[in-house]
């Protein structure tokens, strides 16, 4: 064991249970963006390409993050798209200039073409409609050609184009980020509210099975937050199933202990939307609990000066490939900690984005593909995050940084799948210098031993992972040990972890 070490505890109990697990807070999201379609998930040329034009190589890495639902086709993109030049025969598909990141749109992927991907990927579709320059029309429309049946103009339509079984897509997003300056279409609050309901109403005569996002703020900096929601809710709260929020962290600044404390604000984030959903609720008296879809999340800076040089108008350029350190990496880890902890109201969840924009996965045109740092945190709470998320009696030394106050050393989820059972803790030591003695009192858990201490360690918080050099990468050496319902864990200096328990 480490001499000097900070000392931590935890509580764990099967019966303090947050909430079953939604598999969807592990989604992700693809928008017609930079090189996430085309030289991301879609490259006919590739050698690895199928037959339908998707890198398999990208197809593999994407199956062994177990993402459940991919958002699509945006993003800053819906706003100002018609989903009708993404169908019918390629050759037809007319080129447009795409207004959010003033590139030339060729179509050659399009609804039909992404559904095919998503089934490839064992992933399901959440569906943007475009309210920025479009609205109730365009929404019913798309919907009754991705889900009618057929006999109808739209469903036959979809049909001709070689898709006789409707695609059945469940989860829709009214918008996006309708509220930024940035958007085109932008709404005020009564604007966007009037407009979300009346787009939910027709969409809901078509399809009453589906699940519907309403827009939050675009992030919780936005001078409107939380105003927003309130008097968006006000008309949305009976027909939304979800309220969306979107937010990105960075370092500017160079100040790691500040930056691995950011998971807090995103914490309060979310305790503030809970908190004004619940006021709606009660202001109208409704029986109905509003939970929310944190679509948009990730680290986002590094990209921001070159991304500043592009050629406007050019067709799929390398735009926001931020390339993620190892301090990133554990930043990430920490956020889906925090999702965890909140998974009672967080039902939904998409890292934005999944290849090559802002993304866990890179690839070359025409060559390699690799992980980035902040893919090993989102893979392994992805496949081992699945069940009962376990409030945890946390006690731990804190910190206080820039922007942050009592910040603990340690942050942690613990997660208990009781098919396998088996016991999960996800933690942070976000203690630059020094290891964390964690002593985890798992007594209710009788009979579980250690299988697996995962940890993601550097003594570079800078390092990155770049086609064929993987400098940050998981291994499974991690010290800890249960002895009679106790679990002694040691979380190295500045590292994310995974301890698994199974019951022996």
């Amino acid at each position: 064991m480490v001499k000097e070490t900070v000392k931590a505890k935890i509580v764990v109990d099967k019966e303090s249970q947050i909430s079953e697990i939604d598999k969807r807070i592990y989604g992700s999201f693809i928008e017609h963006l930079g090189r996430a379609v085309y030289g991301g998930i879609y490259e006919p040329e590739h050698p690895s390409a199928d037959e339908n034009g998707f890198r398999q190589d990208v197809l593999d890495l994407v199956k062994e993050l177990q993402v459940p639902i991919v958002r699509y086709p945006g993003g800053n993109m819906v706003s100002a798209y018609n989903w009708e030049d993404g169908v019918g025969p390629r050759e037809e598909r007319p080129s447009r200039l795409e207004l959010a990141w003033r590139v030339t749109e060729t179509n050659q992927m399009g609804t039909n073409e992404f559904v095919d991907w998503a089934k490839a990927a064992n992933s399901d579709v959440m569906m943007a409609v475009n309210l920025g320059t479009r609205g109730i029309d365009a929404a019913r429309n798309l919907l009754e050609y991705c889900n009618h049946p057929g006999g109808t103009y739209w469903s036959d339509l979809r049909k001709s184009h070689g898709y006789e079984q409707p695609h059945q897509i469940k989860t829709w997003c009214l918008g996006n980020e309708m509220d930024g300056p940035w958007q085109v279409g932008q709404k005020t609050a009564h604007e966007y509210g009037r407009l979300a309901y009346e787009t939910a109403k027709a969409m809901r005569l078509v399809d009453p099975e589906i699940e519907l996002v309403t827009c939050g703020s675009s992030n919780s900096d936005m001078p409107t937050f939380p105003s927003w929601e309130a008097e968006t809710l006000e008309h949305t709260y009976e027909v939304a199933d979800y309220i969306s929020l979107h937010q990105y962290y960075g370092n500017r600044s160079g100040d790691t202990a500040n930056y691995l404390a950011k998971s807090m604000d995103m914490e309060n984030f979310i305790e503030t939307v809970v908190a004004t959903c619940d006021y709606i609720k009660a202001k109208k008296r409704s029986k109905k609990k509003m939970h929310l879809s944190f679509d948009e999340w990730n680290v986002w800076f590094h990209s921001n000066e070159q991304d500043k040089e592009i050629e406007p108008w050019t067709v799929a350029p390398p735009q926001l490939e931020d390339v993620y350190t190892f301090e990133d990496a554990l930043l990430v880890g920490s956020m889906l900690n925090t999702m965890l902890r909140h998974s009672d109201r967080v039902k939904v969840a998409c890292m934005a984005q999944l290849v090559n924009v802002i993304a866990p996965i890179m690839t070359e045109n025409g060559g390699a593909v690799w992980k980035q740092t902040i893919f090993y945190p989102y893979y392994y709470t992805s496949v081992y995050g699945r069940g009962v998320a376990l409030q945890p009696l946390v006690s731990s030394p804190k910190y206080d940084s820039k922007d942050f106050t009592d910040v603990p050393y340690l942050d942690t989820a613990v997660v208990h799948n009781e098919e396998k059972e088996e016991v999960v803790v996800f933690a942070t030591n976000r203690h630059l210098s020094l290891p964390l003695e964690v002593n985890i009192d798992a007594r209710s858990f009788e009979g579980y031993e250690v299988v697996e201490h995962v940890v993601l360690e550097n003594e570079d918080v800078k390092a990155v992972n770049i086609a064929g050099q993987e400098n940050v990468k998981p291994h499974a050496n991690g010290e800890s040990k249960m002895d009679n319902g106790n679990l002694v864990s040691i979380f190295p200096k500045c590292s994310w972890n995974m301890v698994r328990l199974q019951k022996k």
